[in-house]
């Protein structure tokens, strides 16, 4: 599996899970609920990893970070059941003893840990770190008991030889090696007794009791595999009353566990205790009674974060169990126990002095030195102790403070594996109605969807914006805004339509997606207002359009997939045509208009927006149709025959005639003024610049065309020498829209006008205005 993969893999397991968010048993489901799933993930992600045929390796840190993301996914499948379903009532301790003083210490201990959430939290958390804890190594064989030991005395007595005996214990049985001082067992098995402790201590870390038994009897050791059993509890169902049937894998008859339990912690404890004992044999003893007397010498068998966690909660349920047995006087089979002693009943701290100290000691682990693995302070270290203490509230804040102050970066290996894991706690979170803050759920929120955006996971955004609640729509347009050019126009409206199935208002999405857009691109485009009027030269004119220009006329697709954001698009059509037509890119401006659906045009409120829409197709009408005469200009001298020339002729008239028209009839029908009163200040500027632009022009192109045109038609001299007459009526003001700008100044026109009379001047006669009036 790749690492694009569990990004999907991820998504497709958050998207299952939220169609059954209103079934908390489904998602709790220890098989097929929410965080065994995720769980199952990252382990596949690590088989990947390690398997040398699928070649998908990974960082050290990385497959830390996989190995940690998946023990919390299993915490919290551990725990998050144990706080959100209630358990069946039982009775109190001390009902129990009111109705049976002889009720087994198993049926007192399982009263005393429902009676506390915490503990029976802490119980889950144990049986976590045994499931999680690394799987010991087997055993090694042995072919007898203390074999070479053995053999040396055997040796020894046959030859009489004290030297085979020198330092070496003269007994076998187990204490020898502890009560003969200077001696010890031979250095084999010696050796052998330091490893199998070892191996011991390591299934007990592991809560795997029956094996560390088993080996005890391979090893021709029955007696370790008494002590080992000594930890179980005493319980005898056929005199427990009081307490429901429980169903366990290993029915038997009669009683089981240890009577005398608290006579066998004190054993232990002592051989904890004692210094003459090899250390793997104090750790051994220490992990099978931890208390606070036998810490110590438990933390020194620690190697790992996670051994130091198991330590301090094993100690703290031990600690709580024997503190509320106390109170009760030990209940029968202790009592003798605790008289012989001196401990009475009723002693013990309170329950809430022995939960602050939950607290304390547990979240000290977060500093505490290591041998091997992550820190303390690793991210996913510090997420476990919060979400065992209940407090993934202030996991959330601090972890997404950690993002907004740099804490947690990009740059960090672990980084995207971080900010997964908190994302989907959040969403984790909220489905199983535990609060979540949501300024911090924003925050982590948006740092995985850069992540997935860095990955190129496009699939995936909407699913994780859509979370974000009221920032959703925002957010999610700001990420179709980074795609830029890259996407084409179905990937457009495919990523429109995830919006939707993920519960996103499409509507307002493409609406936002477009205006931040246009926002982006205008804040690097030259501004239109400042500088000279443009040059309208034809290789200006016809310029490649630059990227943030490309970009600024495809911001227009966004509002146009769907009829419901055809307003939006009429209206952000205007301000792009504005801005194109006034900074004299007008071919780009005609791809603007070419890309707008048909149904735009037939839009009618408001009435300026509309008008000033229809204005620019007018003024496209007007650009194709000098460009129509252009084109049959240029084949006014090419070879042709005689009825060729005659239809071309014919149709070269009708386009200037048609020219003509539309001119007139654009300068004559307040182009781009009748609503200039209409919106901003800023808009009546732009509009105001586009007719000092376009309007002498197109006056001074359409009389060149006439008066060029005019020998073969003679009628066209006329035409141009009356478009004076509309450039002068008061009524239309178009003398209004000349400047002092080169080619834009009246001067300029009147010249060409001047010469126009001239030229009537030309086949004779004094009348100037003989022209105007002639047919």
């Amino acid at each position: 599996m790749s690492e694009d993969n569990l990004y999907k893999q991820c998504a497709d397991v958050l998207s299952l899970c939220q169609k059954m968010k209103d079934d908390l048993a489904a998602l709790l489901d220890p098989e097929s609920g929410f965080a065994p799933r995720l769980r199952e993930l990252c382990q596949r992600r690590i088989e990947d990893a390690e398997d040398i045929e699928t070649r998908a390796p990974l960082a050290l840190e990385e497959l830390e970070a996989l190995r940690m993301e998946s023990d919390t996914w299993s915490l919290l499948q551990a725990v998050m059941p144990v706080r959100k379903t209630a358990p069946e009532p039982l009775p109190t301790t001390r009902d129990l003893l009111a109705e049976n003083p002889y009720t087994p210490t198993s049926a007192l201990a399982q009263s005393i840990m429902q009676a506390s959430a915490l503990l029976s939290e802490l119980v889950v958390v144990r049986e976590w770190l045994h499931d999680t804890a690394p799987p010991p190594p087997p055993g090694e064989a042995t072919a007898g008991y203390w074999r070479f030991t053995r053999h040396r005395l055997a040796q020894a007595m046959r030859t009489g030889s004290q030297r085979d005996q020198e330092g070496l214990v003269r007994f076998l049985d187990p204490d020898a090696g502890n009560r003969e001082e200077g001696r010890s067992l031979a250095g084999d098995d010696m050796s052998y007794e330091k490893s199998l402790a070892q191996s011991l201590y390591l299934y007990i870390r592991a809560g795997r009791l029956e094996e560390a038994m088993e080996l005890c009897r391979k090893a021709h050791q029955p007696w370790r595999s008494a002590s080992i059993r000594g930890s179980l509890l005493f319980e005898w169902r056929a005199i427990t009353t009081g307490m429901p049937e429980m169903e366990t894998e290993d029915d038997f008859d009669g009683w089981r566990g240890n009577r005398r339990r608290r006579l066998w912690k004190t054993t232990c404890t002592r051989a904890a205790l004692n210094p003459s004992l090899p250390d793997q044999e104090r750790a051994l003893y220490a992990a099978l009674v931890p208390t606070p007397q036998t810490s110590a010498v438990l933390k020194t068998a620690c190697r790992t974060w996670e051994d130091h966690l198991w330590a301090q909660i094993s100690v703290l349920c031990e600690e709580k169990q024997a503190l509320e047995l106390n109170k009760l006087g030990g209940g029968f089979w202790e009592e003798e126990e605790l008289e012989r002693e001196g401990i009475k009943g009723g002693g013990g701290r309170e329950d809430e002095e022995w939960e602050r100290d939950v607290s304390t000691t547990l979240l000290a682990l977060s500093g505490i030195e290591v041998l091997e693995g992550p820190p303390g302070d690793h991210p996913f270290h510090i997420s476990q102790l919060h979400i065992i203490l209940d407090r993934t509230d202030a996991l959330l804040d601090n972890f997404a403070d950690g993002l907004k102050t740099g804490k947690h970066t990009p740059a960090a290996i672990d980084y995207p594996y971080m900010t997964r894991f908190f994302a989907h706690l959040c969403l984790f979170l909220r489905m199983i109605d535990i609060p979540v803050s949501p300024d911090a759920a924003q925050v982590i929120l948006e740092a995985y969807l850069r992540v997935l955006e860095d990955a190129g996971q496009r699939d995936l955004i909407a699913m994780y914006a859509g979370a974000l609640g009221d920032n959703a729509i925002q957010r999610y347009a700001a990420f179709l805004v980074s795609l830029e050019l890259s996407a084409d126009i179905d990937e457009r409206r495919a990523a429109l339509a995830r919006a939707q199935a993920h519960g996103l208002d499409v509507t307002l999405v493409a609406i936002a997606t477009a205006e931040r857009t246009m926002e982006k691109v205008f804040k690097t485009l030259p501004p239109l207002l400042k500088g000279p009027l443009p040059s309208l030269a034809p290789q200006s004119l016809l310029r490649a359009p630059s990227d943030e220009e490309m970009l600024l006329l495809r911001s227009l697709e966004w509002t146009t997939f769907q009829e419901a954001t055809y307003d939006t698009a009429l209206e952000q059509a205007n301000v792009i045509l504005r801005y194109f037509i006034g900074a004299g890119r007008v071919h780009v401006a005609k791809h603007v208009l070419d890309r707008l659906p048909d149904e735009l045009a037939s839009i009618g409120v408001p009435e300026d927006r509309a008008t000033e829409f229809l204005h620019y197709g007018q003024f496209f009408i007007v650009q194709e149709a000098f460009d129509r005469v252009v084109a049959l200009q240029a084949l006014e001298y090419q070879p042709m025959h005689r009825e060729a020339h005659i239809k071309w002729s014919e149709t070269y008239r009708d386009a200037l005639d048609y020219a003509r028209e539309q001119v007139v009839k654009l300068l004559t029908s307040d182009w781009l003024v009748s609503d200039v009163s209409q919106g901003g200040d800023r808009r009546r500027r732009e509009l105001i610049r586009i007719r000092q632009i376009y309007i002498p022009d197109f006056i001074v192109r359409l009389h060149v065309m006439l008066v060029n045109s005019r020998h073969r038609y003679r009628r066209n001299l006329k035409h141009a020498v009356e478009l004076a007459n509309v450039v002068a009526d008061s009524r239309y003001k178009l003398y209004d829209d000349f400047t002092d700008n080169e080619g834009k100044r009246l001067t300029d026109y009147l010249g060409v006008v001047r010469e126009a009379v001239l030229a009537g001047l030309e086949e004779g006669g004094s009348d100037p205005f003989k022209i105007v009036i002639s047919p």
